[in-house]
């Protein structure tokens, strides 16, 4: 399994991964010129590090993961992310559709699409949102 995970992984970086994480840490970038967003593009590096190997990862609500509420899963969670969706997250959602779009062309893309597909949902709302390993 792991072995296939690395093959995806390779295919996937080579065929969109890479410039879709290299967009991710540039909005990061964006969010940290900004002292007020330094909370935004720490998410956009964990995120973009996810973009680049997304294969034996996947993303899961905080809440559903620790069991309780935190900064990022209550109200203010949630004006961050609308803010969120304007300013980014609506850019890179395009940038993965466009992406999921071209694999789905052809039969051996389909997981990469689907995978894309994945990364917009979480790209429009990312706060509250951590990575984990698949077990």
């Amino acid at each position: 399994m792991a072995v296939l995970r690395l093959i995806f992984n390779i295919a996937w970086f080579v065929l969109g991964g890479f410039v879709m994480g290299l967009a991710w840490w540039l909005a990061g970038i964006l969010c940290f010129i900004s002292i007020i967003g330094i909370p935004f593009g720490r998410a956009c590096f964990v995120i973009g590090e996810m973009t680049f190997w997304p294969f034996g990862q996947e993303q899961i609500s905080r809440r559903h993961l620790t069991g309780r509420d935190d900064l990022g899963t209550g109200a203010l969670g949630m004006v961050g992310n609308i803010i969120w969706f304007f300013l980014f997250g609506i850019w890179l959602a395009i940038g993965h559709l466009v992406h999921a779009l071209a694999c789905f062309v052809t039969i051996i893309g389909i997981p990469f699409g689907i995978q894309h597909l994945k990364l917009a949902l979480l790209s429009l709302t990312p706060i509250g949102q951590t990575v984990v390993a698949k077990a």
